[in-house]
């Protein structure tokens, strides 16, 4: 894979060489682009030139347009047009939202391109319905996510990819991570290799490098790097992978502080349009319910996005967030790639994203095509480490003063929850995504989910009580600082909905009541089981052995002049003694003589003694006689 150098200066579209049709050039010029961006200036003109590139820009650079003019260029320029069901290009985004902004970008550049036709292709929607109308009318140009593609390849049979011209690969590195790696190699194995391949990302893994090698015909790289002031006291300028235009904020606080520090922030910049992120698609439906109805942030437009929304719910929240001069957008990662929405003020990152490659693509939001933008994520103390990771990954970010006028809004919180059983819900439902999520960070010698102060992360969710979850019950995670709100019986919690109210009461009184628990009832100790004859040997056994080891140590002492005979006689007759149990305290070697004479007398009559017979046949006594 060779280098490309740097584009130095500024680019006008129209001295890009091969030059640009003029008809391409008046859609350009209606958007009012007439120059172009370093990865535009660098990416084009190969394109069109027939080379296979692998693009590493950073997010907002432009990264759209500089691969969608070059495949309308090379569609343009076919010797041969395209008949209604020869594909010519071919267009994967990982994401519904993605894909249909690329589609929309596209439209105007395809009214000059007359019998090319595109489809959008993502899931969502009704896969019979586009089956059918592809085998009815045919495309020429495919946009989509990786599944709806794979699946509209196996169905439809009659389309021919034998003149396929260009394939992009758009975030590729997300591609990979969302678990696509099966539909693009199927995809791959659908399309001829006689093609232009260009693979587009703003970050480069390993998994893109081994994609790069398998469907691109030696590229070209072309890696467009920003400049940022460096945090040192000189303000010399580095390489950045964020925007140029991007000022990065962190600020650290307790988790129970970080909802009032939130509030307070989203108060000051009322005017301003802001992406809220969040981890959990939960967590989107508590926040975004739960902020507007703060006094402190009355009159704010919040809208909720996440990817378990359906599709139609999904583009319609996304236009009226684009509609808005200001405004508050609460999401996921699924706005957090590729999405152009104008306007954007305040990235602002209440959770660290899972995967550390997004948090490049979530800032990348604002401060795009050389527009101003800023960024703000919230960590947690025992978190900081964070900052230095994202300087050491060439991501330039400065601390934000803590303030110590933030209003206590948890308080707030608690009361609307104990008026409301929908809001009370929505917040267990988003402390229990967010612990979950937290234990799936990629950083986990930074983020070590089990020195997580969960007590204080559900002070700053509002919750009434601690949920019912293993990693609270084992006290595998800090409960510390949790204060379980007073007078208040979650059970009896209503609905501020009253159907679902009167629907949660038919529930109640249909279900059978609860029977009191009943003792277990006790049960009669377990019998001993008596030992076998095998058993009792080998304990016997056992027995023997020990006594046997414990006379030949006194033996030794016995030559080695560190026990006098009468000694060692007095220590033979004390093991032979029987014990109570085995616990008999012993107080001196005569009182143990004299127990173990009288108890020798008494055995004496008609038999000898168990330890005498003993004593006589050991080894060790008949060496003590000998001498």
């Amino acid at each position: 894979m060779s280098n490309m150098a740097a584009v130095k200066g500024t680019v006008q579209f129209r001295t890009l060489e091969p030059r640009l049709s003029d008809a391409t050039l008046q859609v350009l010029d209606s958007f009012s682009f007439s120059t172009a961006t370093p990865v535009q200036a660098a990416t084009i003109p190969l394109l069109c030139a027939y080379k296979d590139v692998a693009v590493d820009a950073a997010t907002g650079s432009g990264k759209t347009l500089a691969f969608l003019v070059p495949m309308v260029e090379i569609l343009r320029r076919l010797a041969d047009p395209l008949k209604a069901f020869q594909v010519g290009a071919v267009i994967v985004s990982p994401t519904r939202e993605l894909a249909s902004q690329i589609y929309h970008v596209l439209e105007p550049f395809l009214t000059t391109l007359p019998g090319i036709r595109a489809m959008l292709l993502v899931g969502g929607t009704d896969v019979t319905a586009e089956v059918a109308k592809l085998k009815q009318s045919g495309a020429n140009v495919l946009i989509g996510t990786p599944g709806r593609l794979y699946d509209i390849m196996e169905r439809v049979s009659a389309l021919d990819f034998r003149n396929l011209e260009v394939l992009i690969l758009d975030e590729a590195d997300r591609l990979l991570d969302m678990g696509f790696q099966r539909q693009l190699t199927s995809i791959l194995g659908h399309l001829p290799k006689q093609r232009r391949t260009g693979l587009f990302s703003a970050t480069q893994t390993e998994a893109v490098v081994e994609l790069a090698r398998a469907g691109l015909r030696n590229p070209v790289r072309v890696e467009v790097r920003t400049q940022a002031k460096a945090q040192a006291a000189d303000s010399q300028l580095v390489q950045s992978k964020t925007p140029s235009g991007l000022t990065l904020q962190y600020l650290i606080c307790e988790g129970d502080e970080k909802p009032s520090h939130l509030v307070q922030f989203l108060s000051e910049h009322r005017k301003n349009k802001i992406i809220l992120y969040f981890m959990t698609c939960a967590c989107v439906d508590y926040w975004a319910i739960i902020l507007p109805q703060l006094e402190a942030l009355s009159g704010i437009q919040a809208v909720a996005l996440h990817g378990k929304m359906k599709q139609a719910v999904r583009e319609k929240a996304l236009a009226v967030f684009a509609g808005l001069s200001a405004g508050l957008l609460v999401c996921t990662d699924v706005a957090a790639r590729g999405l152009d929405i104008p306007g954007v003020d305040w990235i602002v990152q209440y959770d660290p994203p899972q995967d550390p490659n997004v948090f490049v693509h979530r800032v990348g939001r604002t401060a795009r095509m050389g527009q101003s933008g800023n960024a703000l994520v919230f960590l947690l103390p025992k978190e900081d480490a964070y900052v230095e990771f994202l300087r050491i990954r060439k991501v330039p970010i400065e601390e934000r003063p803590k303030s110590d006028s933030a209003p206590d809004v948890v308080p707030l919180f608690r009361a609307a929850a104990a008026k409301d059983r929908d809001i009370m819900e929505k917040g267990l439902r988003a402390f229990v995504s967010y612990i979950r999520a937290y234990k799936e960070h990629h950083c986990t010698f930074i983020f070590k989910w089990k020195q997580l102060e969960a007590g204080l992360a559900a002070m700053g969710f509002g919750l009434l009580q601690l949920p019912s979850m293993p990693e609270l019950k084992r006290n595998v995670m800090s409960i510390a600082g949790f204060q379980p709100a007073k007078g208040v019986d979650v059970s009896s919690v209503p609905f501020k909905d009253k159907a679902r109210e009167k629907q949660r009461q038919k529930n109640l009184a249909s279900k059978p009541p609860r029977q009191p628990r009943l003792p277990e009832p006790t049960r009669p100790p377990k019998k001993e089981k008596k030992e076998t004859a095998d058993k009792r040997r080998l304990h016997q056994k056992q027995d023997d052995d020990d006594e046997m080891d414990r006379e030949y140590r006194l033996l030794k002492k016995l030559k080695k002049g560190t026990l006098s005979e009468q000694e060692y006689e007095e220590e033979v007759m004390q093991l032979d003694e029987p014990t109570s149990n085995g616990s008999e305290d012993i107080d001196d070697v005569d009182s143990n003589v004299q127990a173990s004479d009288s108890k020798k007398s008494k055995k004496s009559v008609g038999s000898s003694s168990r330890s005498q017979s003993k004593f006589k046949n050991r080894p060790a006594a008949r060496a003590f006689k000998k001498r």
